[in-house]
């Protein structure tokens, strides 16, 4: 609905209930309906899934085409980093929210710092949903706010033709609300509880749910020891309750990604029902570490499988937990990730130990001889140390095509003094593509880095305290804070308006007229940045 067409709408509705809401403005009941399009969790959900479906589909027609986003752990830094994507790109287009249950544990639990082991508050997850939105929304009525008073000024200025131009940009304003992936961890217990917890999500706003398939209780960050996967009918359940979560909320096309740490998880909490050979549950218990038994060398205690006539004891250590063979971890991937797609989930997601394009685009491949349209999310983890990684790749690369490799110590190629080098230079080449060269090669729809406003956070707070609380002092604040916020344009230099003064004073001036107290008069010291 246009600008004039929402005022046309206020109007008649204030007309319709006579004369005891003349005081009621059409145009300023109009600005504040804009202002805030989206009443509420679902609508976004509703929303944002329309964008990621057929984000989706324009990636399966041109791998070119994948989407990235950051992981934002407060609804600020979600609000900021759109922000600057609409500053310096003109668009959102393609770029998403992701929510990290890492820093849910690390950053928002009533409990304090967590581990990502799935101990923090299940509703803190919603919660922060919800606050995401929430300041995405809060941009939106802020830039469009800073809208009205321009077609204000340019009514007041008589200039019809700018007035007229910023009714435009009004009916066609692109909003900060994008698509979130959000995550469920595990499930935070059996299937009835991953039902319950997709619907608190759905309805703060979350179009898409990532859940993994380790055991709940047992959960461990997917870059550390210690995993346990459950059998793949046990993880189905979880993907069959987040689908029914979406079709009970009216989301008939809610995304669901699977993820999948099989590759180093060596440990399963179960052995999985089988009724006849060959079926899901005969062939995750076939990656048991197991050997053959000896009638006469029966212990106590052993627990005991059947497979092909002969009777097997998988090796069953001091935690109740069972092994799988080495070696298995790739063959596990790629069963987990067709019999996920087979069973309602929209995208996969290879939890790896190291960022190597050719080493996913071979489970991949594998994946698409059976599902051709398979598509994944991809954690660009800060767990990876991206430099000595990629060095190291390069290292191996010239080594095997006879290069002379002597001027480099592979173990040490971290050190600063190869930054400047050949290798260095060709390192950072690829990991600037990576993204690009993933998406073409291994099927990765969606780039996203779970943790890195964690790290940014800590870095510009690390180097603002060496300053200011050194020689530097105030110049510390002044010269690396504010006066680089001036230059680059940084919105939150004006850090009332970016807060909600501006709002606030149209609303009391919608409320109250010309006996509103605002607080953007001439004395309002964020007049002077006003030329920044």
């Amino acid at each position: 609905m246009t600008y004039q067409n929402t005022i046309t709408r206020m109007q008649g509705i204030v007309t319709a209930n006579g004369p005891s809401w003349a005081a009621i403005d059409p145009e300023s009941a109009a600005r504040m309906a804009i202002q805030n399009r989206f009443p509420n969790g679902l609508d976004i959900a509703k929303y944002t899934a329309k964008i990621m479906r057929a984000d989706m589909a324009a990636y399966d027609a041109d791998p070119a085409q994948y989407t990235q986003s950051l992981g934002c752990w407060h609804g600020f830094i979600a609000q900021q980093k759109l922000i600057a994507i609409k500053k310096h790109f003109g668009t959102t287009k393609q770029r998403y929210l992701y929510l990290s249950g890492w820093m849910v544990a690390a950053l928002r639990s009533e409990f304090g710092p967590l581990p990502d082991q799935s101990m923090h508050e299940k509703t803190s997850v919603p919660a922060l949903i919800e606050e995401l939105y929430t300041f995405l929304k809060q941009a939106d009525a802020r830039e469009l706010g800073m809208m009205f008073r321009a077609l204000d000024a340019a009514r007041k200025a008589g200039d019809a033709v700018e007035a007229k131009r910023i009714e435009n940009a009004i009916d066609n304003y692109e909003t900060h609300v994008v698509p979130i992936i959000a995550d469920i961890d595990a499930g935070f217990g059996n299937a009835e509880a991953t039902y319950l917890l997709a619907k608190k999500m759905i309805e703060a706003g979350a179009c898409a749910l990532q859940i993994e398939n380790q055991v709940s209780d047992e959960k461990q960050c997917g870059h550390q020891d210690g995993k346990v996967t459950v059998p793949h009918e046990d993880f189905l359940q979880k993907i069959r309750a987040c689908r029914m979560a979406f079709l009970e909320m009216g989301l008939d096309d809610g995304v669901i990604v699977a993820r999948t740490d099989s590759l180093g998880a060596g440990l399963t909490k179960q052995i999985a029902f089988s009724k006849e050979p060959g079926d899901m549950g005969d062939q995750y218990n076939s990656f048991l570490d197991a050997e053959e038994v000896d009638p006469a060398n029966i212990t106590n205690g052993q627990v005991f499988i059947s497979r092909d006539g002969k009777l097997l004891a998988p090796k069953r250590l001091p935690s109740n937990l069972y092994q799988f063979r080495a070696g298995t971890g790739v063959d596990r991937v790629v069963l987990d990730c067709i019999t996920s797609l087979q069973n309602g989930a929209d995208l996969l997601w290879i939890e790896t130990e190291k960022p190597h394009v050719e080493q996913i685009a071979e489970m991949v491949d594998r994946i698409r001889e059976v599902v051709p349209n398979a598509k994944l999310v991809y954690n660009n983890s800060p767990s990876f140390n991206w430099t000595l990684n990629f060095r190291q790749q390069v290292f191996d690369a010239w080594e095997a095509a006879g290069k002379d490799v002597s001027a480099y110590d592979r173990a040490k190629l971290m050190s600063v003094d190869y930054d400047g080098t050949e290798l260095g230079a060709e390192a950072d080449e690829k990991i600037r593509t990576f993204q690009r060269d993933a998406a073409a090669r291994a099927g990765i729809f969606h780039h996203l880095i779970t943790l890195p406003t964690y790290h940014t956070a800590a870095l510009s707070t690390d180097n603002l305290a060496r300053e200011y609380f050194g020689e530097q002092a105030m110049l510390g604040y002044v010269k690396n804070v504010q006066r680089e916020e001036i230059r680059q344009g940084i919105a939150c230099v004006k850090h009332q308006n970016m807060s909600g003064s501006d709002i606030g004073d149209d609303h009391k001036e919608y409320f109250a007229g010309e006996a509103a107290l605002k607080a953007g008069g001439a004395h309002n010291t964020m007049n002077q940045f006003e030329a920044a």
